[in-house]
C-alpha cells in the first residue's frame, strides 16, 4: 500500500510491490521472450554484450517458469533486459536484430 501525505510517500510492508505490478501481463512477456529469445538464437557467437542480455532472458524465463511468480521479479528482469539492450545495441543491430523493438515493447508492458 502506498500512503502519500503531503510531500512525503510511504510504502508500507506486505503485498504491495506485487499489488503495484500486477498490471503486467504475463503471458504478454512470455510472448516477447519467446520472440527475443529466437534472434538472440539466430547470432552466431556474440559480443560480450550479447551473451549478458541472453543471460538476462533466461533470467526471466526461469522466473516465469517458477511456480511463485511475483510480478515485482518480472518487472525487474524486463529493466535489465532494457538496461542490456542499451550496452548490446550496436552488436544487435549489426546482428540484425530490432532493437528498437523490443525496447519499445517492454516499455509498453512496464507502462513507461
Amino acid at each position: 500500500m502506498v500512503l502519500v501525505k503531503g510531500d512525503h510517500t510511504r510504502v508500507t510492508p506486505g503485498k504491495d510491490k506485487d499489488e503495484h505490478a500486477s498490471q503486467i501481463d504475463l503471458d504478454e512477456v512470455a510472448r516477447l521472450i519467446e520472440a527475443l529469445e529466437r534472434d538472440l538464437n539466430s547470432i552466431k557467437g556474440g559480443s560480450k554484450d550479447i551473451q549478458r542480455l541472453r543471460d538476462e532472458v533466461d533470467t526471466l524465463k526461469n522466473v516465469l517458469r517458477s511456480p511463485v511468480r511475483r510480478h515485482h521479479w518480472v518487472r525487474d528482469a524486463l529493466h535489465g533486459i532494457r538496461d542490456r539492450f542499451d550496452d548490446a545495441l550496436d552488436a544487435a543491430v549489426a546482428e540484425g536484430i530490432e532493437a528498437g523493438r523490443y525496447v519499445a515493447e517492454i516499455g509498453r508492458i512496464l507502462g513507461l
